[in-house]
């Protein structure tokens, strides 16, 4: 028996080498690995050890039939790693191998034939959102197999290669959003199994839709937007009977939607929205000769909806805005009984909206806005019981509000404004729990503002101007607790303001001018810390003006005029930086403050006979008494200076004893502070205490002031002071975040990172009654301060190439080398400073949050946290958080780099600036939105950029690059461009750190 054993163990050791070897299928990963810069180290559990590649990450095996039964990888899925490298030619060794996702990564370089072949068995291939350039392969269509195909948000030029007619079974193709720049092939036609052609957004050279995609009679989805499609759209499509979803948006197209449409009989959702259709399209357009016959020929090109394509049974989303339609929305639309989404805005519909529009489908969303549309709003817009949206503003509708619109509880948005609509607002309507915005500016509605109003917990927006309101505002307002906008002037409301009113926290805007409002303005409104607007002119307002108002951190509009107001003006306003300010037509006397005493203020109080001022010509003057003035002036003068003198003594004598007293007790306060450093520090708290005044204050925001502190060593820091203000609460949930939160945000993110483009955080000061942070001082402030102001010029393209790069690179380190990542969440150009050398750095931690480290996707926020005009669209919508968001304010920072402008502007109208910049580019092109000021030597970067910043705007997150890829996009940018936008040291370095960043606990 022991012999046995023996033997046993030496065929064993023989065998070892067999049993416990890796097979070839691993080796062939192993060589995948080597060919891959593997960042985030996603792939260290690839171990040359293991007998079979089967546990190892994003591998996935099965036992095929017809082999010996072993274990064999099928599956290979890689997504998201931040792998980088040109494509591993080694996938393709494996021989059972049937899907394989590299999507969301940097694969790089071109994708060459020899790499993607054999792949006997591949039916999904995903390489989405990668890096790759140069032409489409043609030997994909050589993939017996293959049935998914992704190539979606690449840089793939140049034709779709004439072998794409061959696929023998495939039944997804995804090109958008790369640069394939011919046309759009009639041979897609010939691909008998696609379900899928998605092409959107690439330059195509301009061209009609291919009539052959009629023959694909398996197609579910065509995806054509942003095409350059013209002409007219093929009739012949209607024999795609399997058809789901049609999308050829914001293209060029003309002429009438065929009737044959309606015979699409699975469409579910048609998107034709941003093009030139219309009713007709007139046929010997290039015979008219003179300009009339041109106009003429031209309103012949506004059309009527066919009625047709209400009859198509499944049809839930029907998009057609912004084209030119006339005539009246068909009555079918009121028949379409699976209805959930109507978008008709800016075109010329006129007449009656169908009396039974919203009765007979689950209408959702409807938007008729900036149309010439008449009559009534529909009874039973609302019978379906799901209407969230209604949006008709700019119209000519009439009449009275439908009573089932105060019982339609779905209800999110209400926009109504500039129409003739009458009568008083249902009672329910106030108070609709979910209603986040109504407008019912500019009509001639009547009636009081409902108590039910308290009931409106999401109200923010509650625009009512221009009506014919009346009664008092109720006390019920205070319960809106996320009031940001209240606009009711031009009304004839009366009545005092309400007291509960100054308990808006987020109270953003109060405009309630040219009203019968009376009594006394409201104290007690410390809650107002983010009101920007107070607008109370032209009311019936007594009393004295309130200090508090000089204490409102961040107001810049305020405008009292026209009341009967009395008594003097506070100093205290002095606080405030005011781009409008109106105290004229009141009863006040006294003195003006002194920083009023210049011609900016001129008319800022004229009418207030009491006031005196020599700078307006406001003191009253009499000629016949002047002379005898003249005779006691110099016994005045005399009184004066020996007044003046034992005021001076006084005051030194009373200031020497002060300082005794104050010396001795803010020494027994500075025992007070705890000192938290980040850094070696080469001064003491103290310093930083003594130097707090109001002389040295350089801004101030809804958190706090910052000041600028000068050390004893010469050096800078910049100091900000947060507010002490108490969070609200509701069943133990904050409704807001506060300068507490803000201030342990900044310490946790900034107090473990390092890196060269994020601002340096020196230490903190904590007391029980105010909390300081010390950072380091950036000599040319904010990036948007510098920017929209008349040091422009300062900037020239190299300096604001420099600054993009520098802030790419310090959003790239939170979004990749974080652990775990960190989302900004206001990321703006406000937040983005300047050191001497125009250096950029990222600012502003107070909103940041980590992201989960598990990758289970987007967190939810109980608030929007972000700017107006950086918000990406899905965060605004769902909450919901991740680096995308930054993308998208950071695209939006680009944009204003490269125009000039804000990013919302009087100049868009209700765009914000991407709206703006796609539209000019669209009509006018790219030239129309770059800043003049930038020099024309510059323009094919500047374009490249533009591009850059329009590919990080997208609207779909997915089509967002990585900050990683972004960075790598501009310095590619750079580098084609040296030497004129090398930094002055010759040298690129995207992940340079000052220190060992770590990770972020």
């Amino acid at each position: 028996m022991q012999r046995f054993f023996v033997v046993a163990a030496l065929v064993l050791l023989q065998r070892w080498p067999m049993v416990f070897s890796l097979n070839q299928e691993g080796e062939d990963l192993l060589q995948v690995k080597l060919g891959l810069d593997d960042h985030r180290n996603a792939l260290a559990n690839w171990d040359p050890n293991d007998s079979t590649p089967c546990s190892w990450a994003g591998i996935t095996c099965s036992n095929i039939t017809g082999t010996s039964g072993k274990p064999s990888v099928t599956g290979v899925d890689l997504h998201d790693l931040d792998l980088s490298g040109p494509f591993p030619a080694s996938f393709c060794r494996l021989p059972n191998l049937s899907f394989l996702s590299l999507s969301l990564n940097f694969i790089n370089s071109t994708l060459l034939n020899s790499s993607i072949l054999p792949c006997p068995a591949l039916t999904h291939l995903d390489l989405s959102q990668n890096l790759l350039v140069g032409s489409l392969p043609s030997a994909l269509s050589s993939l017996p197999l293959l049935r998914y195909l992704d190539l979606t948000g690449n840089n793939f030029t140049g034709a779709i290669p004439l072998s794409f007619a061959l696929f023998p079974s495939l039944q997804i193709l995804s090109l958008t959003a790369n640069l394939l720049n011919e046309t759009i092939p009639e041979f897609l036609g010939n691909i008998s199994t696609l379900q899928e052609l998605n092409l959107a957004y690439n330059p195509f050279a301009s061209g009609p839709i291919p009539f052959s995609l009629a023959n694909l009679s398996n197609l579910q989805t065509i995806w054509l937007a942003g095409c350059g499609r013209i002409g007219q759209i093929p009739p012949t499509l209607s024999r795609l009977k399997k058809l789901i979803n049609l999308d050829l948006s914001s293209n060029l197209l003309t002429g009438t939607i065929p009737d044959t449409l309606s015979g699409l009989g699975s469409a579910v959702q048609i998107e034709l929205y941003n093009n030139s259709l219309s009713g007709y399209f007139p046929t010997g357009l290039s015979n008219i000769t003179t300009l009339s016959r041109f106009d003429s020929a031209m309103n012949l090109l506004s059309g009527p909806i066919p009625d047709d394509v209400f009859s198509i049974p499944l049809l839930e989303s029907l998009h057609l805005y912004q084209n030119t339609f006339n005539g009246s929305l068909p009555a079918t639309a009121a028949k379409a009984g699976k209805l959930v989404e109507l978008r008709i805005f800016s075109n010329h519909l006129s007449g009656s909206l169908p009396a039974e529009l919203g009765t007979n489908s689950p209408l959702m969303f409807l938007d008729l806005s900036g149309n010439q549309l008449t009559g009534e709003i529909p009874k039973g817009i609302c019978d379906g019981g799901k209407l969230q949206e209604i949006l008709l503003i700019n119209n000519y509708l009439s009449g009275s509000l439908p009573e089932g619109l105060g019982r339609c509880r779905t209800l999110t948005r209400i926009r109504l404004a500039n129409n003739r609509l009458s009568g008083d607002v249902p009672a329910g309507m106030w108070g609709l729990p979910h209603v986040s915005i109504m407008e019912l500016t500019d009509n001639s509605f009547s009636g009081g503002i409902a108590p039910s109003i308290a009931e409106a917990a999401n109200l923010s927006n509650l625009l009512i101007a221009g009506n014919q309101f009346n009664g008092i505002i109720p006390e019920g307002i205070s319960s809106l607790s996320k009031l940001y906008e209240f606009s009711a002037s031009d009304n004839q409301l009366a009545g005092p303001l309400p007291e509960s009113l100054g308990l808006l926290t987020e109270l953003g805007q109060l405009d309630l001018h040219n009203n019968s409002l009376s009594g006394e303005l409201l104290t007690g409104i410390q809650s107002w810390r983010r009101l920007t607007k107070l607008n109370l002119a032209n009311n019936e307002f007594s009393g004295k003006i309130p200090l508090e108002l000089g204490n409102l951190p961040v107001l810049n509009y305020l405008d009292l005029s026209g009341n009967v107001l009395s008594g003097e003006i506070p100093i205290q306003l002095q606080n405030l930086k005011l781009n409008q300010f109106n105290l004229s037509s009141n009863q006040l006397s006294g003195p003006i403050p002194p920083i009023f005493h210049n011609e900016a203020y001129k008319t800022s109080f004229l009418g207030n006979p009491g006031l005196c001022a020599d700078f307006n010509d406001l003191c009253p003057s009499n000629d016949s008494n002047r002379h005898g003035r003249s005779k006691f002036f110099w016994l005045l003068c005399a009184i004066f200076l020996f007044a003046a003198l034992v005021f001076v003594v006084g005051i030194a004598l009373f200031y020497w004893k002060y300082r005794s007293i104050k010396r001795g007790k803010k020494m027994m306060d500075k025992s007070k502070w705890t000192l938290t450093s980040f850094h070696k520090l080469g001064f003491s708290e103290y310093e930083i205490l003594d130097s707090l005044d109001e002389d040295n204050v350089i801004g101030s925001g809804a958190s706090g002031k910052v000041y600028k502190v000068v050390l004893g060593n010469n050096e800078a820091v910049a100091v900000k002071k947060l507010w002490k203000t108490k969070s609200l609460k509701n069943d133990g949930v904050n409704q807001q975040e506060t300068a507490c939160d803000a201030f342990d945000s900044e310490v946790a993110t900034l107090g473990k990172i390092r890196h060269k483009n994020i601002v340096k955080l020196w230490c903190c000061c904590s007391h029980r009654e105010c909390k300081l942070l010390v950072y380091e001082y950036m000599p040319n402030g904010s990036l948007g301060d510098l920017l929209h102001s008349s040091k422009a010029s300062l900037l020239d393209w190299p300096t604001r190439f420099k600054i993009a790069l520098d802030a790419a690179e310090g959003l790239c380190y939170l979004h990749h080398d974080c652990v775990p990542p960190i989302v900004h969440r206001d990321v703006k150009s406000n937040n983005i400073l300047l050191d001497a050398e125009f250096g950029a750095k990222v600012s502003d931690f107070g909103v940041a949050k980590m992201v989960d480290a598990n990758g289970k996707g987007p967190q939810s926020m109980s608030v929007i946290a972000g700017s107006c005009g950086y918000i990406a669209p899905e965060y605004a919508y769902t909450l919901r958080v991740n680096e995308k968001s930054d993308i998208y304010s950071f695209g939006v920072v680009i944009l204003e780099l490269v125009t000039g402008k804000p990013s919302v502007c009087p100049e868009f109208g209700e765009k914000d600036l991407v709206k703006w910049v796609c539209s000019n580019i669209q009509q006018k092109g790219e030239e129309s939105v770059i800043d003049s000021k930038l020099d024309n030597c510059y323009k094919v970067e500047i374009a490249k950029v533009l591009h850059i910043g329009l590919h990080c705007t997208s609207n779909l997150p997915i089509n967002r690059p990585s900050m990683r890829r972004v960075v790598k996009m501009l310095v590619e940018v750079c580098e084609e461009s040296k030497p004129t936008l090398l930094p002055k040291d010759g040298k690129l370095s995207p992940y340079y750190y000052e220190e060992d960043p770590g990770s972020v606990a």
